[in-house]
């Protein structure tokens, strides 16, 4: 066989085909795309020209292919978040709202309740920064391993209630406890059907109920003094 078509289609050990056509193969066939565009070769004369021996030129390789990977990692996790903005506590100005303990949202960013197992909830006025803090614990999160899924309570509720006309809400529900890290944003701010509190209600109960260890930590944004309980009505927020 001739030609690119041919070298994709070599099996490994043979012995036909010039060295960088069965090493683009090989690499190819091991995913490792980092190295297959050519960082070897470059990676290659940068350390004769340095000296550098045989083991350390493979590790440069293997460090560049695993920084990469871990890159497109952390991308893929954001994209599954779906943020409606990716925002990071280096842009959040912590002077505009001294009231906000800043020690406490930093040791957050650390990710360690997520290992708890702790919900955290941020209740302030509209405005004072709940949405960026948010968004930046689950930048966060992301960066660090973890599974994260941001929504709003009111498109939450939608989805909950159009998965369950459809016969497909307990799919949706065990997508949601499959996550490592579920953000609830703007809970409280409208006013919710009975069956949509319900169905909220539901979530947040699997979240936080001892029974089911495998749930996902919440981090609910609730806007006001007030949220919702499960009828829909107005009720005293909990500081659990």
């Amino acid at each position: 066989m001739t030609g690119k078509a041919g070298a994709d289609a070599m099996p490994a050990g043979t012995t036909s085909g010039t060295p960088q056509v069965l090493l683009a193969h090989h690499l190819k066939q091991l995913k490792l795309p980092t190295v297959l565009r050519r960082e070897y070769d470059k990676i290659a004369r940068e350390c004769a020209r340095d000296g550098v021996d045989h083991p350390r030129y493979l590790l440069r390789l293997v460090e560049l292919e695993l920084i990469d990977r871990e890159r497109r990692m952390v991308e893929r996790r954001i994209k599954a978040a779906r943020f409606p903005a990716v925002k990071s506590l280096d842009t959040f100005d912590f002077t505009a709202i001294p009231s906000l303990n800043k020690m406490l949202v930093l040791e957050l960013a650390r990710c360690e309740f997520i290992l708890r197992r702790e919900n955290v909830i941020a209740l302030g006025n509209s405005g004072t920064g709940k949405t960026h803090v948010g968004l930046a614990l689950a930048l966060a999160a992301c960066q660090k391993g973890f599974t994260v899924a941001f929504t709003t309570a009111a498109a939450l509720v939608h989805q909950l209630m159009e998965a369950r006309d459809e016969r497909r809400l307990l799919k949706l529900q065990r997508d949601l406890q499959s996550v490592m890290l579920l953000i609830v944003d703007e809970l409280g701010y409208l006013p919710l059907s009975p069956t949509g509190a319900e169905l909220l209600f539901e979530v947040f109960s699997s979240a936080t109920s001892a029974a089911r260890p495998s749930s996902p930590p919440i981090c609910r944004s609730r806007t006001g003094p007030r949220c919702w309980d499960r009828n829909g009505s107005p009720a005293r927020c909990s500081t659990a």
